[in-house]
């Protein structure tokens, strides 16, 4: 998170990600031997560890003061790998955060295997726990994802995506996994019902803006983000910015763009002429602008939740979501 200041959030986080990073550790070496290679190219690329984070900082807030919560926090970032091993297979992804995809390196079988290994690891890391809330969260979870790529392939290459069918996309590739990370950080509190509601609605929330912003960055130039500009434009994904820019076409340029985008004949010209386009018309602030709704909703329900040291963090969140350029 380099683009972060030096808040209480960055000060929070340099504080909670080596024991964050020890759990992860712990889990690998619990997987089969011949997983673990796999295991820790994908969990060693880097990442966020946004999941975890916010596991550990929910459960802290509504009581739990003991360190097995980074055992359970780390099944998130298990899970999230096993999804990533996945898409980069099913994408044909050439490199995931700088480094190769895990399937050029270890081949697509070993991968997918890999993937479900994680999988398998994170749900027992979770039984082990010996609460059925906490299975019954993991594996919704896991549903609702896999639910979420799905929709999301049905949807590919089709310019009639509704923002009701996008918002379903991302409450399930994105969003699921966020509130669940909030949910069992409140059920591993011992947290009432309304407080265990008010941490998945934060958490669901947080991780609808946190894609939409995602899907704006993708058409800033690729100088200020270190990746491709357009590249939805060209995987043929009708987010919000591109559904804005198309709706603003006059008829024939519509048509002409619907044509390619269907056809996947977008070139990387088109995608950074279209890119341009779309930040000159401003339809990547639009989109933040529909974040921003979903971040007030997440404000709210944080204020649902006890106060404490964790909960000014988990406001910050938001304002780190919204303002993220990288």
């Amino acid at each position: 998170m380099k683009t972060m200041p030096e808040t209480l959030l960055k000060q929070r986080l340099a504080q909670e990600l080596p024991p964050i990073g020890a759990a992860l550790a712990r889990a690998t070496e619990r997987l089969p031997g011949p997983v673990r290679p796999v295991a820790r190219h994908i969990l060693e690329a880097g990442g966020k560890r946004l999941r975890p984070f916010l596991t550990v900082l929910m459960a802290r807030l509504l009581g739990d003061a003991g360190e097995r919560i980074y055992d359970l926090a780390v099944t998130m970032e298990m899970l999230h790998a096993a999804t990533l091993l996945h898409d980069d297979v099913l994408d044909a992804a050439a490199s995931r955060r700088g480094k190769a995809a895990a399937h050029t390196s270890f081949g697509v079988t070993q991968a997918i295997l890999a993937g479900d290994a994680l999988l398998s690891g994170a749900n027992a890391q979770v039984a082990d726990f010996g609460d059925p809330r906490l299975c019954r969260c993991f594996s919704t979870a896991t549903s609702e994802t896999a639910a979420g790529e799905i929709l999301e392939i049905a949807a590919q290459r089709r310019v009639d995506v509704s923002a009701e069918e996008y918002a379903a996309i991302v409450r399930g590739k994105t969003a699921a996994l966020i509130a669940a990370a909030c949910e069992l950080g409140a059920l591993a509190a011992g947290a009432s019902p309304e407080a265990v509601k008010a941490a998945a609605d934060y958490g669901e929330n947080l991780g609808m803006a946190f894609q939409i912003v995602d899907d704006a960055l993708d058409f800033a130039p690729e100088e200020e983000t270190g990746k491709p500009t357009g590249g939805d434009v060209r995987e043929g994904k009708l987010t919000p910015p591109l559904r804005f820019y198309r709706l603003n076409l006059a008829d024939n340029e519509r048509a002409t763009f619907d044509a390619a985008f269907v056809c996947g004949l977008m070139s990387a010209a088109d995608a950074a002429e279209i890119s341009l386009r779309v930040r000159e018309g401003g339809f990547d602030r639009r989109a933040r602008e529909e974040a921003e709704d979903y971040l007030k909703t997440a404000r709210a329900a944080l204020l649902r939740l006890p106060d404490g040291p964790e909960r000014p963090v988990l406001l910050e969140m938001t304002d780190y979501v919204r303002d993220r350029r990288h």
